[in-house]
């Protein structure tokens, strides 16, 4: 019952730092204020719309599947294949083609979607500059060439990229070459009438939900915060400037019209926009609505938009051989240390193969620094036989202890930012991928990143079992013999107790647990403390999304890892300790029969 109160007690500790971290992020990290509504707008952006009004618009999808949980049930025809094996080149990239073409010729769609993912994975396996790159951009060269052949007066060809790339094929960052990707819009009907050779326009990616919303006739999404690409909204070229004109101020319109609904609406569920910007922006709004009722012919509404985004924008800104030990641990000298060292070994194996063949010598190096450590501590202490009470572990080695773990997640090339995560451990032992289940991935991937958190914290009852263990390992005491026995020297070897002292006194023993635990869980629970402090100090800094967030995230996730752990070597202990009882018990029976 007492070893039930003690893991009860930890666990009741955990979940206290658990509801600390939980509340600290739910005031800091960033919180979407999701609106339901839904925009119904009737008017459209004059003749220069590539397709016809009408909301019920047929869509058909091909390429990765993960658009299937995304969108469940809203495509008219479907063809996914299985996209998370990055070494996969060519499954879901043939597939596509497969059906494209013979799609195209059908008169059954309105849009078509095709999400390509070979280059992506031609990347992350290869990089940029691999000839395995190559081979797969004059595919997607070759694609591209034979869509537009077959592409009709009335079809816009959209291409984009939704990232870009490091020199290694990663992304996720904020780097240049991360953030920028391609943008390639195409149709057999001029787009740009007499537009000059340029540099390319720098598009924000936010700007092709409205865009393409109404270019298919169809209603802005309410909570758009994208401008329209009106350059796409022409006439009839420069026959017709009149038209061009028209169908430009159109488009901003209904753009400012959207925008002007979802700032009211998101203004009465939120408090962090002021009532004199709301009404600065609505005056703005209701001014150059006045003019574009008045004044269709002309240009001036053009700036809707961009005078409310600015203001906003300004807003934001603002904001911001057998030894002696061996045959100790036959006589139960060592058993329960012995115990974790047997857990932590089969643990220890299936976490190495997590990771690349070039941490190996980096684990077993901290392997033996984590041994010196514990012998450190065992020779600081000496032996407890004579410790009145509970054996207590200093603070200072818990500390080192902890320290070790998270050098060891430096070690073996982890850092605490997203772009830093080894995600090819997800494919370790699944070379072929693992269906569209992402739950055995995300295990494998969080493993690999928590290893070090994981293999030191269910170890953390050796910094109380140690120096028992090394009692074994000097000098034997010895006794008189008052009665027969193998003798030496007139003397009888008496082989030392080590651990079995901690089950002469149990409730120190559980105690002892108990204080270690606790004391562990506290350093812990210091370091997210000063991940706390430093988010909380510095959250509007340049950086702070880019380190300091990243950084409460990953030690918060530690945390959580290394409380569990502990849980589970701190029960490993008690349950052997159980096991020992029990057997003692059956042999004081077996003896008094």
């Amino acid at each position: 019952m007492l070893k039930a109160l003690v893991l009860l007690f930890l666990a009741w500790v955990c979940f206290l730092f658990y509801a600390g971290i939980g509340l600290f992020t739910s005031g800091f990290l960033l919180t979407r204020l999701e609106l339901t509504n839904h925009s119904s707008c009737q008017e459209l952006p004059g003749k220069g719309t590539l397709v016809g009004s009408g909301r019920g618009r047929r869509v058909v999808f091909m390429g990765d599947d993960t658009w299937e949980g995304l969108f469940p049930g809203a495509f008219s025809q479907a063809f996914f294949f299985p996209s998370f094996n990055v070494k996969d080149l060519h499954t879901v990239d043939n597939g596509i083609l497969e059906h494209l073409y013979p799609t195209m010729d059908r008169d059954d769609w309105d849009l078509l979607i095709a999400h390509f993912l070979g280059v992506d994975h031609c990347g992350h396996k290869h990089g940029p500059h691999h000839p395995e790159m190559a081979k797969k951009l004059n595919q997607m060269d070759q694609m591209l060439q034979t869509l537009v052949e077959q592409l009709e007066n009335d079809t816009l060809l959209v291409v984009a990229g939704d990232h870009g790339m490091t020199e290694t094929g990663d992304h996720g960052g904020d780097s240049k070459p991360e953030v920028m990707a391609a943008l390639f819009l195409y149709s057999p009907l001029p787009l740009f009438p007499g537009a000059s050779l340029k540099d390319p326009e720098v598009v924000p990616q936010v700007n092709l939900v409205p865009t393409l919303a109404l270019l298919l006739g169809l209603p802005i999404p309410f909570g758009n915060i994208g401008e329209v690409m009106v350059d796409l909204f022409s006439g009839e070229g420069d026959t017709q400037p009149l038209a061009t004109a028209l169908a430009q101020a159109s488009a901003y319109h209904l753009n400012a019209q959207q925008v002007s609904r979802f700032l009211h609406a998101y203004s009465l569920a939120a408090q962090d926009l002021p009532p004199e910007e709301l009404q600065h922006l609505q005056n703005l709004f209701s001014s150059a609505s006045s003019e574009y009722e008045q004044l269709l012919d002309q240009l001036k509404t053009g700036e809707i938009y961009r005078r409310m985004q600015e203001a906003l924008r300004g807003k934001l800104a603002r904001g911001g051989g057998q030894t002696p030990l061996a045959l100790a641990a036959y006589g139960l000298g060592s058993v329960y240390s012995a115990a974790v060292v047997t857990a932590l070994a089969l643990l220890a194996f299936p976490l190495l193969l997590l990771h690349t063949e070039r941490i190996s010598l980096a684990f077993l190096i901290l392997f033996l620094q984590s041994f010196l450590l514990l012998q450190l501590l065992a020779t600081a202490v000496g032996t407890p036989a004579g410790s009145p009470g509970p054996f207590s572990v200093p603070w200072l080695a818990i500390s080192a202890w902890a320290l070790t773990a998270t050098q060891t997640f430096y070690s073996t090339g982890h850092q605490p930012v997203f772009p830093a995560i080894h995600w090819n451990a997800a494919f370790v032992g699944f070379t072929e991928g693992h269906g569209s289940s992402p739950v055995l991935p995300a295990l494998l991937v969080g493993a690999n990143t928590f290893a070090s958190h994981l293999l030191f914290s269910v170890g953390c009852p050796l910094l109380l079992l140690w120096p028992f263990v090394c009692e074994g390992q000097g000098s034997t005491k010895r006794k008189k013999t008052l009665a027969s026995g193998t003798e030496v020297g007139g003397e009888k070897e008496e082989e030392p107790l080590m651990e079995m002292r901690l089950r002469d006194s149990p409730h120190h023993f559980n105690a002892a647990l108990l204080q270690l635990g606790l004391k562990y869980l506290f350093i812990l629970g210091v370091q997210v403390l000063a991940c706390v402090l430093a988010a909380s100090i510095l959250r509007r800094h340049l950086m702070v999304w880019k380190v300091f967030a990243p950084k409460f995230i990953f030690e918060a996730v530690g945390f959580v890892v290394s409380s569990l752990g502990l849980l589970l070597g701190v029960a490993l202990v008690m349950w052997v300790d159980r096991a020992v009882g029990s057997w003692f018990k059956q042999l004081i029976l077996s003896q008094e029969r």
